[in-house]
Formats: structure tokens, C-alpha cells, sequence
């Protein structure tokens, strides 16, 4: 064997060591034995979720960053909901050239000093509904707002909607998240968390309905769309593994932990992002978006395309979390 041959069977047997370490934590971290789902004392109501996701998508322009009049619409929509629930309730406002754009924040547990922060963004990417990306997100925070209000907690929750989180601003520090997270980190707030909530609606259960950004993956996971993804990356922090040990002890959709390497393709495409960028325990609660629906970033992702039983559990899944953890 020349000295060719001999560094290119090391570098196979490198790359077969390293993907074959990587599914040794990926199963370490992702194994779960059978239990009984958790009964939530406040149900995400599907009626409501339905309710909400008809007014973020059937609207007469697209919640896009160059439909500012329909973007503060919905943030207006978010902030109405949001007062219903919660005795705090404001605008985040911020300039981006001549236009100013907004976040919407609300919190709960305010007698307590550490907080966490369950975000989602209402912003799409061009001229489309975005039913799976994002309104599914927002009616999350809509409904956990509902859920959360009288609740016992022993975090302050702030349920934070996010705007321009989508291209042109993806990855600049004009999206929502990178503003509310540098004004944590400005203000020295105590944060134990963040979890990004980012397209929580698309299920299925067909044969290869499920793509990886590994193939490798599909040896652990399968080749079906039908569970949620907690989506981490590795050191993620106290709050990450706390979350997701209650999420999945809580039972209520399929669930799949899914711990990598932050330069894994898809591990940061969300607000999460962000509050990493500024030290903080940080994740995502996901479908997987465009390893899954296809519809993604197309004008055919629509209300009609979604799974509202399994979405709702979700939402159940994050409110027990939320309310159990210590």
C-alpha cells in the first residue's frame, strides 16, 4: 500500500469514528423509556390554536419586513392576546434606517428574579402565509399565555414574539432576538434560559417523509416526520437539559433530543441563535423545518397543511415544562 492509499483508509477510518462517536451521543442523550403521558391541568385548546393561526395567515398583505402596516397589525394582535393573561405586557421598539419594528413581551412570575425566555418569531419570508413558519411559533406564546396566567412558577416566564428574524436580517444584529438578548445581556438580567419556538406544526407519518442533515442520522431516528425535535447544541448549558428532561418526561407528542456540533446544518437557524451569541443556555423546539416540510419558505405552506392535534401537544409539552421546572 503506497503512502496515498495509507491516508486515505486513515481518513475513512477517522470519519467512520467520529460518525459512529456522534451516534453514541446521540442515543446517550436521546434514550427514553416507556411511560404514561403526563395530564396538563390547562390543555392547549385546539379551537383557540385554530383561531389563532386563521388570524396570523389569513391576512389582506404578507407579515413581511416590507409590510410594515400588516407586521405592526400582528404585533398589535399579539399584544391584545397577550394583555388578556398577563398584568405585563409592553413593545420592544427599535430602528432599523427610517422604519422602527417591534417585539412583544409579556411575563409571568414576575415575583421571581431569574427568568426564561420562550421566543418566537411573527415575520415571514416573502410574499406567503408561513402557517408552519411562523405562526405555528406564535400561537404557541398566544396560547401559553392563556395556560400560564395564575400558575405557580418558580421562574419569571417572558413569552417574547419576535419580528425580522428572516432574511434579509437572518444572522445580522437587526433581528428581533439579537436585540432582546443584547439588551439582557446590557442590563445584566439574571436569565436561566431560552428556548426558541420554531415551526411546531408539520407532521407526518409516511415512509421517508423525514430528511437529516446527516444521513447518518436516519439509522437512529428513522425515516418519519412524526415527532418534535429538541434541538441543542453540545454544552448547551443547565437549562437546556433541564427543559428537555421535563418535556420529554411530560409525554405528549413524540419527541426526539437532538444534541450537535453548532456548525451542523440547521442546529442554529432560529432566534436561539442569538442568545448564544450572548453566553446563555439556549435551544429549539422543532420539526425540523425543511428536513420535513417542503413547504418551507413556499407559498404552499398553509393552515391546510398542518397537524393541530399534534401541534397542541406541543404547546402542552412546553407549558408542563415550564410549570415543573425547579
Amino acid at each position: 500500500m503506497n503512502f496515498k492509499n495509507i491516508v486515505k483508509s486513515t481518513k475513512r477510518n477517522i470519519l467512520l469514528f467520529v460518525g459512529l462517536f456522534f451516534i453514541g451521543i446521540i442515543l446517550f442523550n436521546s434514550f427514553k423509556g416507556p411511560q404514561a403521558a403526563e395530564k396538563s391541568p390547562v390543555p392547549a385548546d385546539r379551537n383557540l390554536v385554530k383561531e389563532h393561526l386563521i388570524a396570523l395567515t389569513q391576512t389582506p398583505r404578507f407579515r413581511n419586513y416590507k409590510n410594515l402596516d400588516q407586521l405592526n397589525t400582528i404585533a398589535e394582535y399579539i399584544h391584545q392576546n397577550f394583555n388578556k393573561y398577563s398584568d405585563s405586557t409592553s413593545l420592544q421598539e427599535y430602528q432599523v434606517g427610517e422604519e422602527t419594528y417591534k417585539n412583544v413581551i409579556c411575563s409571568f412570575g414576575t415575583e421571581n428574579k431569574k427568568r426564561i425566555i420562550i421566543g418566537a418569531h411573527y415575520d415571514v419570508c416573502g410574499d406567503q402565509q408561513g402557517a408552519d413558519d411562523n405562526a405555528t411559533g406564535v400561537t404557541g406564546l398566544l396560547e401559553l399565555a392563556r395556560m400560564l396566567k395564575g400558575q405557580k412558577l418558580n421562574y419569571r416566564i417572558d413569552l417574547v414574539a419576535y419580528t425580522l428574524e428572516e432574511p434579509p436580517y437572518f444572522r445580522t444584529e437587526n433581528m428581533g432576538s439579537y436585540i432582546h438578548a443584547k439588551y439582557l445581556k446590557d442590563n445584566n438580567i439574571d436569565v436561566y434560559g431560552m428556548a426558541s419556538v420554531e415551526m411546531i406544526g408539520y407532521f407526518k407519518d409516511e415512509e421517508n417523509s423525514q430528511d437529516y442533515p446527516l444521513g447518518i442520522l436516519s439509522w437512529y431516528y428513522g425515516n418519519k416526520g412524526d415527532y418534535i425535535t429538541l434541538a441543542k447544541k453540545f454544552g448547551g448549558g443547565e437549562f437546556v437539559n433541564n427543559f428537555s428532561d421535563h418535556f420529554v418526561e411530560a409525554n405528549q407528542v413524540k419527541t426526539e433530543t437532538f444534541t450537535a456540533p453548532q456548525f451542523i446544518k440547521g442546529t442554529d437557524y432560529s432566534d436561539h441563535l442569538n442568545y448564544w451569541k450572548f453566553g446563555y443556555s439556549a435551544m429549539m423546539i422543532t420539526d425540523t423545518s425543511f428536513f420535513r416540510n417542503k413547504n418551507y419558505h413556499q407559498p404552499t405552506d398553509t393552515l391546510a397543511t398542518l397537524d393541530l392535534k399534534r401541534m397542541t401537544k406541543v404547546i402542552d409539552g412546553i407549558f408542563l415544562s415550564l410549570i415543573h421546572l425547579q
